[in-house]
């Protein structure tokens, strides 16, 4: 699936393009995209030692917002069961050099609309860093809980609904 649009940056227009797929529909291009970005963020600029490789993105449903070959934003769609008893969004990722062009909008309002697609009315759970939660709330998500440490960084439970 593949979707595009043009994105005024402060330099200049950059062209993004929402690409989902499958692990198995993966490219290894693709994949290393994915998982060096989330090593850049994750690991590098948040300074978080984590076992990032879960095995949990070969059920997944991979959320990319590239501009060319250039991986901008990033989030993967997990089913329900498979991190929280609700279908879930996480590893939602922008990187540094994107941000502040509205990549993470469309990255959120992207994956809330591939899920109401694919498994229709359902809620959706996510582990929110807290410092995200009024981005998160921009999307229709309430907290769902009290705050709490992973990986040294504080998050919270934050729930939705989407509608087929």
């Amino acid at each position: 699936m593949s979707l595009t649009a043009k994105i005024q940056t402060r330099d200049h227009k950059m062209e993004l393009t929402t690409v989902i797929k499958t692990f198995e529909e993966l490219s290894s291009k693709e994949l290393y995209a994915i998982i060096r970005l989330r090593n850049d963020v994750f690991v590098v600029e948040q300074n978080c030692v984590f076992q990032d490789a879960d095995n949990k993105d070969q059920v997944a449903d991979h959320v990319m917002i590239k501009s060319d070959d250039y991986l901008v934003a990033y989030s993967r769609i997990l089913p329900a069961g498979a991190s929280f008893p609700e279908v879930s969004i996480g590893r939602v990722v922008s990187d540094i050099k994107a941000r502040g062009i509205g990549a993470g909008r469309r990255l959120m309002q992207e994956s809330l609309a591939f899920i109401a697609r694919k498994h229709g009315s359902c809620s959706v759970r996510i582990g929110a860093q807290t410092y995200l939660n009024e981005f998160y709330k921009s999307f229709g998500f309430e907290n769902a809980g009290e705050t709490y440490l992973e990986d040294g960084i504080e998050h919270i439970e934050m729930t939705t609904h989407v509608e087929d």
